[in-house]
Formats: structure tokens, C-alpha cells, sequence
């Protein structure tokens, strides 16, 4: 990936700062705002506001895209169509992206460069105009000139002394677990009539960690608790910085081709165990990248090899994990796929120290499936099933230690 380098524009209001106060979130005029095509390919976004915010822009390469923050814009009731449609803009996605600021990313077909951006604010009514013009450049100034400010991802933790290895818990501390509901904010995930991804999977974790607190035995974490984005790299960060001892991504995915329907549960593996599997863990990353995140740099060949050290110790436990709430679910619900266990390289589950699975409670692009995900009696038996696997687990996971011990 190319070097990045930042294009920031950040804007204050002195002015109307001093006469008024934003108590509400900013509301966007669809009606005076979307894409315009200009001279010799150049492309204009406008976008009216209910009010001025904070701001920025910057772009992003591999794959080009346009990313702009704002402090904060309510989008209910926008859709992407109300943007219309121009030449070199393939896609515009919107949404919460993190607490008190939204992202507005629009995926570029070919390379514009912004060569203006500004934002005027009406002294009397408040009232916004935010203009932003991309112009044709070449592939090699897109790339050059292309990058993120200094934490693109804005919600990682501050770098911190951690220690090399987590203090040994008594045997009645509760287990921590951290449940990871997939997607949120800019990113809702599959969508099928007029339900989305991100709304379900949140809705099912708060139930599970219901479930598991009415349990006992249980610390529950949930990686978000509202509709807002969450970085991958962020979510298991959350798990590590939790002490947690089991890590679960929830997810409901669909897929165009095939007849996939049922619960399935994912470990990690660099070699995906089959097309289907690879096709939805290559989305999920996707998706964070499209989101705006900048991963650049983020490879290291030593450390990889030292997380995998640490990987030859948790995968057992992972696999246990898994068979044990494969067992589980098909008791409790009986919906599991017909290859219920399978295995690919989805970047949330890298925690090397943490048994980490992930569980595709179904597939949107099932009826069944979705039927299944919007029923309360089954959301509840599924969630008891999971708990029921994670005691199983508990228990199989103290036993394989205290062989070890001997």
C-alpha cells in the first residue's frame, strides 16, 4: 500500500459559536444536497445543513475513497440514492462512526482529488453549506498525495506497558466474556427487507448478555452497546484490555450465490475451509476498509510469528470452544448449518492470548433465517444454547489444565 500522507481540513466558528449554541445534532437538506458533475470530470458535493459542525476531510487508497467526519450529523432518513448518481463515485455510505462524530465515505472509480473544500455558515439562521470539488489526477498523485490524519481509527487505545501475561484468576472468578455485535453505524451489514445486520446482531448480544448474567458465572462485555462503528482492530482491543477469557463476534451474513442457511461457527485459519468462507472474511475486512479505516503499515513479520507462538497454545482451547457450542446450539435450536464448524481468516478473531470464535446465527439471504433471527423464542433458545456451550466449555477448559499442571 502507498505511503500516506494526511489532507486534513479542520474549521472553526467563531463567529457563530459566539451568538449561538448547537444543542441538536445537524440535519442534512437532501433537497439542496448530493453529487454534481462539473467541467472535464470533475465532480461537486454539496451538502446542506441544519447547522454547522466540526469537520474534515482526507482520502484513502487501495481501494480510492473520500472519507469526511462530522461532529455530528443525524442521517435518519437519508439514503444513498438521495445523493444521485455521477461518474466516478461508485458508492456513498454514511452513519454513526464513532461516539459524537459521523463519517460520510463516498468509493471513488477513478482518482479525484479534492482541490477545494469549505464550509459557510449563515450568521443569521445558522444554516450550513458545505462544498467539497474533486478533480482528475493521476494515479500516482492519488496515491502520493492520498492518506489518513494521525489516528484514522480514532477509537484504538492509547499505547500502554502491558504486562507479558495475564495474572492467574482463582477457580471461582467468573469467565469474561466480551460479545462482539457485528458491524454498526456507517457499516450495517447485509440488509434484506428493510432489516440490517448491524440492528439485529446488537439486539441479540443484549439479550445474550442477559442470558449469561441471569446465568452467573459470567462477567459479560459487549464491544458496542449502540449503534456506532467499531473498528476490528478496536474490538480486540476491547477484548485484551477486558482480561477476557472467550471472545464471540456475532454476525448474520448473506450470500448471493449458493442456499446457505443455518448457524455456523468460524476459528481462525489462514487457509479458509472452503470458497464460502474465504468470500465472507474477505467482506468483513472489507467492509472495515471501506469504512474509512487506513491499515497501512500494519503488518509486522516478527510479530506475527511471535503471535503465532502464542496461537499454538489458545488454538485447542478455541477448537473445544467451538465443538462445544456446536453441540450446544443444535440442541437447543437444531438450526445449524450442514457444515456447522469451519474455519477462515477473519481478522477479529487474532486475538492470539484469547479463544476467539465467530457465529454466523444465520444467513439474511435465508427466509428461514431471518424468520428464525426475528423471533423472539428463537433468539432466546439460540442464546441459550450459546450459554449452554460456554458452561460446557468452563468446565472441559479447567479440566485440560489441571492435566497439564500434573
Amino acid at each position: 500500500m502507498s505511503r500516506f500522507l494526511a489532507v486534513l481540513v479542520t474549521l472553526v466558528w467563531a463567529s457563530v459559536a459566539a451568538t449561538q449554541e448547537f444543542s441538536a445534532l445537524a440535519r442534512p437538506d437532501m433537497v439542496k444536497s448530493g453529487l454534481r458533475e462539473g467541467w472535464r470530470g470533475a465532480v461537486t458535493l454539496d451538502l446542506a445543513l441544519s447547522q454547522g459542525v466540526p469537520w474534515r476531510v482526507f482520502q484513502l487508497d487501495e481501494p480510492r475513497r473520500l472519507v469526511m467526519d462530522f461532529r455530528e450529523i443525524d442521517w435518519s432518513g437519508v439514503k444513498a440514492a438521495d445523493f444521485g448518481a455521477v461518474e466516478g463515485v461508485e458508492a456513498v455510505r454514511f452513519g454513526l462512526y464513532r461516539p459524537g462524530w459521523s463519517r460520510l465515505v463516498l468509493d471513488l472509480g477513478k482518482p479525484l482529488m479534492v482541490s477545494e473544500a469549505g464550509l459557510d455558515v449563515d450568521e443569521a439562521s445558522g444554516r450550513a453549506h458545505l462544498v467539497v470539488t474533486l478533480k482528475p489526477v493521476g494515479p500516482l498523485d492519488y496515491a502520493a498525495a492520498a492518506g489518513a490524519p494521525h489516528d484514522p481509527r480514532w477509537d484504538l487505545p492509547e499505547p500502554t506497558n502491558v504486562k507479558s501475561a495475564r495474572p492467574e484468576r482463582p477457580q471461582w472468578a467468573p469467565t469474561v466474556v466480551v460479545i462482539d455485535p457485528g458491524h454498526g453505524g456507517i457499516d450495517p451489514g447485509a440488509e434484506r427487507d428493510g432489516d440490517q445486520e448491524k440492528a439485529l446482531m446488537l439486539g441479540f448480544a443484549r439479550e445474550l448478555r442477559d442470558t449469561l448474567r441471569r446465568a452467573g458465572g459470567f462477567e459479560v462485555i459487549l464491544t458496542r452497546d449502540a449503534d456506532e462503528f467499531v473498528s476490528l482492530e478496536r474490538r480486540v482491543a476491547i477484548a485484551h484490555q477486558a482480561g477476557a477469557d472467550v471472545f464471540i463476534s456475532l454476525h448474520a451474513d448473506s450470500l448471493s450465490q449458493g442456499n446457505a442457511h443455518g448457524a455456523t461457527v468460524y476459528t481462525l485459519s489462514e487457509e479458509a475451509s472452503d470458497a464460502a468462507s474465504a468470500i465472507l472474511a474477505e467482506r468483513h475486512d472489507r467492509a472495515d476498509i471501506l469504512s474509512g479505516v487506513d491499515l497501512s503499515g500494519a503488518d509486522d513479520e516478527v510479530t506475527d510469528i511471535l503471535l503465532d507462538l502464542a496461537r499454538m497454545e489458545t488454538q485447542p482451547r478455541t477448537q473445544r470452544l467451538a465443538q462445544e457450542m456446536v453441540k450446544a446450539m443444535k440442541q437447543s435450536t437444531g438450526a445449524l448449518n450442514r457444515k456447522p464448524h469451519r474455519e477462515a481468516a477473519f481478522s477479529v478473531l487474532k486475538a492470539a492470548d484469547i479463544p476467539s470464535i465467530l457465529i454466523e446465527l444465520g444467513f439474511l439471504s435465508s427466509q428461514k433465517d431471518l424468520a428464525n433471527l426475528r423471533d423472539p423464542g428463537w433468539r432466546a433458545a439460540m442464546a441459550a444454547g450459546i450459554r449452554d456451550g460456554l458452561q460446557a466449555w468452563v468446565i472441559a477448559d479447567k479440566a485440560a489444565k489441571a492435566l497439564v499442571r500434573q
